[in-house]
């Protein structure tokens, strides 16, 4: 995929101003990345303000190979990449956190955020990962300096990890390769296998989870069913809680 990669000092969010580009006929394949954002969310919402130039911010224009009930596969493979960037880079494997959060030891390292451009096949995805600065006190952040003593540039870990993303959105084109990437995902989730308390719009659901289904859907199992989560926030618990 040709990668057309635009810069900011400063941008309210990298998603909004894809979203934006988007819907007046971009094309896939455009990125945008940012030093700093002053509008910058998580999921549901949340706000999020790093320091200038201390994490990759950045958002890419895609449309996926898969059909928009595979969304979660996409958004995944985004996450894989920004992964295997860093393992290259510095020798750092985080782990996932269900269903896109980049994790060490529990800390949270990145997360992704996606969103669909209309009634298109397209989405914008956005990442933000800690280089420098681990985020505000209390919030269980951590970075990679902290963590291996390296700085990395966020030019660096965005050229690779754009390299790592073609090579997995490729492979999600055929069935054989949609399997490897979904084995990768599930191999990367520190979640299966976990006790874990999901918060959801309809309620909470408290049980384990034993894996993924196919288009990247969460299985846990809670009083002797099995049930698929497809969207909510999931807090990995002990097994006494």
């Amino acid at each position: 995929m040709p990668w057309v990669i635009r810069e900011f000092d400063e941008i309210d969010s990298t998603n909004t101003w894809l979203v934006a580009q988007a819907r007046n006929g971009a094309a896939a394949g455009l990125v945008a990345r940012a030093d700093f954002q002053t509008a910058g969310r998580g999921r549901l919402d949340r706000t999020w303000e790093a320091p200038r130039g201390a994490g990759l911010l950045m958002s890419v224009l895609l449309e996926p190979p898969v059909g928009l009930e595979d969304l979660q596969i996409v958004t995944a493979a985004v996450a894989l990449a920004a992964r295997s960037a860093l393992i290259r880079l510095c020798g750092l494997a985080p782990q996932l956190k269900w269903p896109n959060d980049l994790i060490v030891n529990g800390a949270k390292l990145g997360g992704v955020l996606a969103e669909l451009v209309d009634d298109t096949p397209r989405v914008v995805v956005g990442i933000g990962v800690n280089l420098t600065w681990p985020g505000p006190p209390g919030v269980g952040g951590t970075c990679v300096k902290d963590l291996t003593g390296i700085t990395l540039s966020p030019r660096s870990v965005l050229d690779l990890m754009l390299a790592e993303l073609e090579m997995r959105l490729n492979a999600l084109a055929s069935s054989e390769g949609h399997d490897e990437v979904l084995g990768e995902y599930h191999h990367a989730l520190d979640t299966v296998g976990r006790d874990v308390r999901v918060e959801q719009p309809t309620g909470e659901l408290v049980g384990r989870a034993l894996g993924v289904q196919r288009d990247g859907s969460l299985i846990v199992e809670s009083d002797g069913a099995e049930h698929v989560v497809r969207v909510g926030d999931v807090i990995h618990v002990r097994a006494a809680q």
